[in-house]
């Protein structure tokens, strides 16, 4: 398919793009099949194991190069014959080069096999002792985006991809992104498949105290035994019904069963795509189902990620921005078109802000051009995601709405399945679909939306259920100067303002309070000066205060420290203590270091 001019001359000479993050030699060979033996120690903080890759050498290579970040190989084998092989560091963050060196010429199909052990400080598993569970060791792993080299001698990228067989010995129970078997567990043993090709970084395992409840046709909860009642009760019978819109708008459901393994307190994460699993933070329980817009990112990663993946990291918004593009077209569906534009501009607003603030220095181009030095880890950032969901919003649009961007939607998810692709074949695929629409494509700013930096072109966003929150939050600010008792405050506001938002326009409301609203443009305000009016807005807005909500939470007790009101330092060392999402620590601590700044100062 040849494309525009100013597009051809940036096409690569290879499509999909060659991955540079990877030490591998993974072009000379397909995987047929993986065997991975694992046995956990937690009293050591390590996992021993071996792998078996059974490999067919299309590029006749002589040598087998694979990734390994601190782990320590013991043994390699080609077709049970003992192999020389060499370690070789680099003065970059991809870890060290184990370079497989056979007797004999390499044959065209062979068995290659490794034993190997990671250390403690592998940075692909995170160890929790008894004081950061319920009581028990847990351990879970990260193999995104490049740390499964860590756990496994492999060739770790998502360009290519393996069905695995997996045993995992464990003194406690284990999950694993695979149909489990039914004589696993027995002796301590774990025994599962993954049918499914998928790159190594898509392997994800964990133990611990696990028990499991059903909450769905096909789904399971596991988490620790002592949370397994709030978490059955947050998630039975929500599950299928999100499968089935997904299947609906994109294609059937391969992997099976879809699970969620709810991980302890100290997960960082908001949640951890993996084929059938999906890790994530307890803080999506809200004992209300308010809280479910994570899970649905995930769900959407059975297809936009693990059916069809980046062949590089340079092309991440491949799996970042479709995921976002369908989770928004699922809550459209069970909530509307107005909730979808509502969660759209929220997060145009936080990529606007990690634009300006957060990544002033860095490229913030859709597609990225990834260096040798570079560590693609730093190229998770808000801009795959909302940058992505914006252009993919732009081109449903652009050429006829829903109606003609949906059936496309269906063939590229198709089309694509078990492979990994990258920018250009996504190009290919869309001028082939809509080859009728040419003249449409051919107008598009592609320099702009795929490698210019800043902010995308604007998008027309229903805006109906913000608009009312920006009136609102503007009416505080206007009154927190005018007012100066609680009682003038109840007679202009009442709990009914906000008793009938949605969850995003509470997210809203509390954003925009926090910043000022459009008073911000023109004036200097500042909550800590008007602590009459905050009160009041947390007294007769006490759905706030009581929210289990955690993005609410975190919010609400943001504004409490930025406003200096008593107690809100030690209500946010509190709330600090039993949770640890990034998404949340870091702004709180941000906060709560200015407040006891200003509180050292001040007294």
């Amino acid at each position: 398919m040849t494309l525009p001019q100013a597009l051809e001359a940036r096409r690569p000479a290879v499509c999909p793009e060659p991955d540079i993050s990877t030490l591998s030699n993974y072009e000379s060979f397909d995987i047929k099949h993986t065997q991975l033996a694992l046995e956990i120690s937690f009293d050591r903080k390590v996992v021993t194991g071996t792998v078996i890759y059974s490999l067919d050498n299309v590029g006749k290579a002589k040598r087998v190069r694979l990734d390994t970040m601190n782990l320590v190989i013991t043994q390699v084998y080609i077709d049970d014959s003992i192999v020389k092989f060499n370690l070789f560091p680099t003065k970059y963050s991809l870890g060290t080069l184990l370079e497989i060196i056979p007797h004999i010429k390499l044959p065209k199909s062979f068995k290659l096999k490794c034993e190997f052990a990671t250390k403690p400080e592998s940075q692909g598993l995170q160890w929790m002792n008894e004081l950061q569970t319920f009581g028990r060791p847990f351990v879970y792993t990260l193999m995104h985006t490049i740390y499964a080299r860590s756990i496994i001698p492999s060739f770790d990228t998502p360009a290519i991809k393996s069905t695995f067989s997996v045993t995992i010995k464990s003194p406690l129970p284990v999950v694993f992104s695979g149909t489990e078997l039914r004589d696993s567990g027995r002796n301590k043993v774990y025994r599962f498949v993954q049918k499914v090709p998928i790159p190594v970084y898509m392997l994800g395992f964990a133990s611990g105290d696990l028990m499991s409840a059903q909450v769905g046709l096909r789904s399971k909860v596991y988490t620790e035994s002592s949370r397994i009642k709030e978490a059955w009760s947050e998630f039975k019978g929500n599950v299928e019904p999100y499968i089935k819109i997904a299947e609906g708008l994109v294609s059937e459901y391969e992997w099976g069963n879809y699970n969620i393994l709810i991980n302890p307190d100290a997960y960082p994460y908001g949640g951890m795509e993996y084929p059938g699993i999906t890790f994530t933070s307890p803080t999506v329980i809200a004992h209300d189902n308010s809280n479910h817009e994570t899970l649905i990112r995930e769900l959407t990663h059975s297809w936009s990620g693990s059916l069809v993946t980046n062949a590089s990291w340079g092309h991440f918004w491949l799996n970042e921005g479709w995921a976002v593009y369908l989770e928004r077209r699922i809550i459209e569906i069970i909530h509307g078109e107005p909730v979808r534009h509502l969660s759209a501009l929220i997060g145009l607003i936080e990529l606007e802000y990690e634009i300006a603030y957060i990544l002033p220095e860095q490229s913030t181009a859709l597609v990225q051009k990834i260096t040798k030095d570079m560590n693609p880890e730093d190229l998770i950032t808000c801009v795959p995601y909302e940058k992505g969901f914006n252009f993919l919003f732009y081109l449903e649009n652009v050429l006829g709405g829903k109606e003609f961007f949906d059936p496309f939607i269906k063939y590229y998810f198709v089309k694509f399945a078990h492979q990994s692709v990258d920018t250009w074949l996504f190009l290919d695929t869309l001028f082939e679909f809509f080859s009728d629409k040419k003249d449409i494509l051919n107008h598009i700013d592609w320099e702009t939306w795929l490698f210019g930096d800043g902010m995308p072109p604007r998008q027309d966003y229903i805006t109906i259920l913000a608009d009312v929150v920006y009136q609102l939050a503007d009416r505080w600010i206007a009154k927190a100067i005018q007012f100066t008792s609680f009682i003038e405050f109840t007679k202009e506001f009442s709990p009914a303002d906000i008793t009938q938002f949605n969850t995003n326009q509470l997210i809203l409301f509390l954003n925009v309070i926090t910043t000022c609203g459009s008073y911000c443009k023109d004036l200097c305000f500042k909550w800590s000066a008007y602590p009459v009016a905050a009160n009041a807005l947390l007294k007769i807005y006490d759905i706030l205060t009581n929210s289990t909500n955690s993005e609410v939470i975190c919010r609400v007790l943001y504004f409490k420290l930025i406003a200096n009101l008593d107690s809100s330092c030690q209500q946010t060392i509190e709330w600090l203590g039993k949770v640890a999402r990034l998404k949340y620590v870091r702004p709180l601590y941000c906060a709560l270091y200015l407040y006891i700044y200003i509180s050292i100062c001040i007294y």
